[in-house]
């Protein structure tokens, strides 16, 4: 990524470019990323095609003002941070379903991110409801944040013991496991099967259904699935709204996502 294209990308989420790589600038560009850039699977259900290039994901997120889902979100931010000096190597991690399985390997991607104050942070704008800052990467105590109580904690060993460096941490929001992080340094390509199954499979919750989401500027968050329009505000409270018409759906991903669609989205046949 070259300076004119950090700078597009800054523009993109409203931010000015920082002094530093610093973590209080992590924190900052990490929520304004959550507040700009949709959660949202829209192109399998487009039938858009999903390259994880650094090109072309900053194509989509920057260039036409689209979102997307782990693999492009944290993707496009990793290759954003780096620019901007930030130490970003890719984790993988496998998200924690019903029952205490695990998804399939590549599940999701994630960031470890090193500033140049000393800090170690996860760094993730890709899991839809998650962390509005990153988590201390070597914390092991609760870390609360506005999205709940977090945790990163090494797998099979009790709270507040130190991780090993190649071990598998699992991290929790409020008591419960969201995905389970590898610590080998990964690079994007790793990720490409992942995210051709994800948008292939019919067991891929992403092939189910529609979802375009991000955090609002109080701290809350909206949603779009299909045609129900969620408001979350900061205490949990939901309104749900079912939109009645093509043009309403479409003036939603317009005026509260900065999505423009010549068409609905319907949730495609796989």
């Amino acid at each position: 990524m070259n300076s004119a294209q950090a700078d597009a990308y800054l523009r993109r989420i409203g931010a000015a470019r920082p002094a530093g790589p610093t973590s209080e600038v992590l924190r900052e560009l990490q929520l304004r990323h959550l507040r700009s850039v949709p959660f949202e699977n829209l192109s399998i259900h487009l039938r858009e095609e999903i390259v994880l290039e650094e090109k072309r994901l900053l194509d989509k997120v920057v260039g036409a003002r689209r979102g997307g889902f782990c693999y492009e979100l944290n993707g496009a931010f990793g290759a954003l941070l780096a620019a901007l000096g930030f130490d970003v190597t890719l984790l993988a991690a496998r998200v924690h379903g019903a029952e205490g399985r695990l998804g399939i390997p590549y599940d999701h991607l994630a960031l470890r991110v090193r500033t140049s104050d000393g800090g170690d942070w996860l760094a993730d704008v890709g899991f839809g409801a998650h962390s509005h800052w990153p988590l201390a990467f070597g914390e092991r105590g609760d870390q609360v944040d506005p999205a709940g109580t977090f945790r990163v904690a090494e797998v099979g060993e009790p709270a507040g013991s130190a991780a090993s460096e190649y071990g598998d941490l699992d991290v929790l929001r409020d008591g419960r496991a969201q995905y389970r992080l590898e610590t080998r340094r990964r690079v994007l390509g790793d990720f490409v099967s992942g995210a051709w199954w994800h948008r292939t499979s019919p067991e891929s919750h992403f092939t189910q259904s529609l979802v375009c989401s991000r955090v609002t500027e109080d701290g809350g968050r909206i949603t779009l699935s299909g045609r129900a329009f969620t408001v979350t505000a900061a205490d949990g409270t939901k309104e749900v709204t079912e939109l009645g018409t093509d043009e309403e759906v479409l003036r939603v991903y317009r005026e509260r996502f900065g999505i423009g669609l010549d068409r609905v989205p319907v949730v495609r046949e796989i």
